[in-house]
């Protein structure tokens, strides 16, 4: 599944040939994906221009001089695409521009979803009624993480996975930060001390930062809005990596924590 920086990489990929167009062309080519697609998406889309692209979570938002938002998620498969050579069977939107330029958001399984909002209530979207702060932001700190985890015996792990505790961290990225910061994934959360939440805090924003420098990382599906892979997979400390060498010369393990596999170092995340 894409993951933050893979939104990330997607919305700042859009806002070129997006941010300041007119949208002349604007067709969904199914009723629905995870969810129905919005039955006036059409209507109220074509024509209207976009004023600017954003990102919340793992969701991408395109706001428009009408006063509406479209918001996407992407599923486990979904990808934009800019001036496709063809239109295919799984691009179950396209839209076009006045400057010319053609985008669909292709999603072979389906698992994605649009929804189309007032962009004054984009906050009262109920998938980020709930939301934590973003990892990216000012609200993720040691205290925060402090208070949230306070009196909790579940796993770090599985908490920093919790989006009502960090919007849109993924199983890939916790695992990388968590070896950064030398905590095993197991760790009861509660028992975690505040100089190591703040390391913590550093590896999630030191990690994040680096996948989108590189595009995010390519699983199965995802490429850039552009055809370009995410090359992050290259620099990857752990996860993908059982039976090879950690850094500190010991072996690099996996488990299976409710259905996700965990990549962690039994030597250097105590």
């Amino acid at each position: 599944m894409p993951e933050l920086p893979e939104v990330e990489t997607t919305v700042r990929g859009l806002r070129g040939p997006l941010e300041g167009h007119r949208l002349v062309t604007v067709e969904p080519r199914r009723p629905d994906l995870r969810r129905p697609i919005p039955p006036d998406l059409r209507q109220r889309l074509t024509g209207a221009t976009v004023t600017g692209l954003g990102r919340r979570a793992k969701y991408g938002l395109i706001e428009t001089d009408r006063g509406d938002t479209l918001i996407f998620h992407l599923g486990m498969s979904g990808s934009w695409r800019i001036d496709p050579d063809a239109i295919g069977k799984h691009d179950h939107l396209v839209i076009e521009t006045e400057a010319g330029r053609r985008l669909t958001l292709n999603d072979p399984r389906r698992f994605g979803s649009l929804d189309l909002v007032a962009t004054e209530a984009v906050g009262d979207f109920p998938a980020f009624l709930a939301l934590g702060p973003e990892p990216l932001g000012p609200g993720l700190t040691a205290t925060h993480l402090r208070d949230a985890f306070d009196g909790r015996i579940a796993p770090v792990k599985a908490l920093l996975l919790d989006q009502r505790i960090v919007a849109g961290l993924g199983n890939i990225y916790v695992c990388e930060a968590l070896h950064i910061a030398g905590i095993a994934p197991a760790t009861p959360a509660g028992r975690i001390t505040r100089a190591r939440l703040g390391w913590l805090v550093e590896a999630i924003r030191a990690v994040l930062t680096a996948a989108i420098e590189a595009g995010g990382s390519s699983l199965k599906d995802y490429v850039q809005p552009n055809g370009e892979l995410g090359y992050f997979a290259s620099q990857w400390r752990v996860y993908g990596r059982e039976g090879e060498a950690c850094t500190c010369g010991a072996t690099i393990a996996r488990r299976v924590d409710g259905g996700r596999s965990t990549f962690f170092c039994p030597a250097c995340q105590a």
